[in-house]
């Protein structure tokens, strides 16, 4: 049986939702978040405010002065939800395995619905499916969604990453090795930045550079080099997982004393954010939501959450996030027992927080 995946990614989804939502916004930088004017950050950004250099997490403040034409719109996060829920309703009419990684995103298994004699038989019959299921999304919910079809996960996220928005991408088989060749090593899962640059150093530079490589890449990556080795190929087994996948990460810490230091405080972010960092690395995992807990001396206990389009997973960013939280919400204005920090809602990183890696 051949072993076709699909790769879903809805287009720069929050954003679409309120362009699709307001016609007067189509075509235009739309960035959902707080104002620039206010204490705040970027959720997501449409293609046309992300030409100008704005992502999520950024402040709204940078964001403003990176696209001062950029229009700014308050998060709906219930209603994205909802859209999403609607959309994955679509999806598991396919009848396919679905992988759920985040709100806009999904692995699909369709080997089912793709069996013919040869794999770049059923990839090709797969593109039918593909094309019929983006067509469908666009009928029903007028929102594009783009689609990487191949034989593993690897392959199939890559494809997906090819043409966007609105695109599909087959990598078959006979062509995953030239396909790879010209592109960055860190586009590879798991490549990040310091592994790209301890590859870098010794002229691995390109996918290509890792497939002729003769030298034993265990001495430069440790135990990742035979996985590495087998990306670079475009071989990977990781099945789907559809049960026991992690869906929290968090840290918290009780003080001897109750305090309202914000030196400590910021310290003791500091840590929980490294090491939720490290954890996410460990996991090859980001995170789209941050959450802080806090706990009073009268045990009254308060939890406040931030989610962000696309995934994070570098320390400074959850860290920076977690911050906000506690002065938008006012969270310290008297000593707190208890402080915790910890992120849901997990993916596996896009090439940006590869390269973080």
């Amino acid at each position: 049986m051949f072993r076709v995946i699909f790769h879903l990614d809805m287009d720069a989804f929050y954003a679409s939702v309120e362009q699709r939502d307001d016609p007067h916004l189509r075509g235009k930088p739309v960035i959902v978040g707080s104002p620039p004017t206010q204490r705040g950050v970027v959720c997501a950004a449409s293609y046309e405010a992300r030409k100008f250099g704005v992502r999520s997490a950024l402040p709204s403040a940078t964001a403003g002065r990176l696209c001062p034409k950029g229009i700014f719109v308050r998060p709906r996060m219930d209603h994205y939800r909802e859209e999403s829920r609607r959309i994955m309703a679509i999806v598991a009419q396919t009848g396919a395995v679905v992988e759920l990684m985040s709100i806009d995103e999904a692995y699909l298994d369709m080997s089912n619905n793709c069996q013919a004699e040869t794999l770049d038989d059923s990839l090709q019959m797969a593109v039918l499916l593909g094309q019929a299921l983006r067509q469908r999304i666009w009928t029903e919910r007028r929102l594009t969604a783009t689609i990487g079809i191949a034989s593993n996960k690897l392959l199939a996220k890559i494809a997906s990453d090819h043409q966007k928005p609105n695109g599909l991408t087959v990598i078959t088989d006979e062509e995953k090795v030239r396909f790879l060749r010209p592109l960055p090593v860190r586009t590879l899962y798991g490549v990040g930045k310091v592994t790209e640059r301890v590859l870098n150093g010794v002229g691995i530079s390109t996918v290509g550079d890792l497939q002729d490589y003769t030298g034993d890449l265990r001495a430069l990556v440790g135990s990742f080099g035979p996985k590495l080795k087998q990306f670079a190929f475009g071989e990977d087994d990781r099945a789907l997982e559809i049960g026991d996948e992690v869906k929290s990460i968090s840290g918290e810490e009780t003080f001897l004393q109750d305090t309202d230091d914000r030196k400590i405080l910021r310290n003791c972010l500091k840590e929980q954010a490294s090491d939720i960092g490290k954890r996410l690395k460990h996991r090859q995992l980001a995170a789209h939501t941050v959450q802080v807990k806090v706990r009073y001396s009268d045990f009254l206990t308060l939890t406040r959450q931030i989610s962000v389009e696309e995934p994070i997973a570098e320390a400074g960013e959850i860290y920076r996030l977690a911050c906000f939280l506690l002065a938008k919400e006012k969270l310290v204005h008297r000593p707190l027992r208890l402080l915790g920090l910890g992120v849901s809602n997990l993916r596996e990183p896009t090439t940006r927080q590869l390269a973080l890696f």
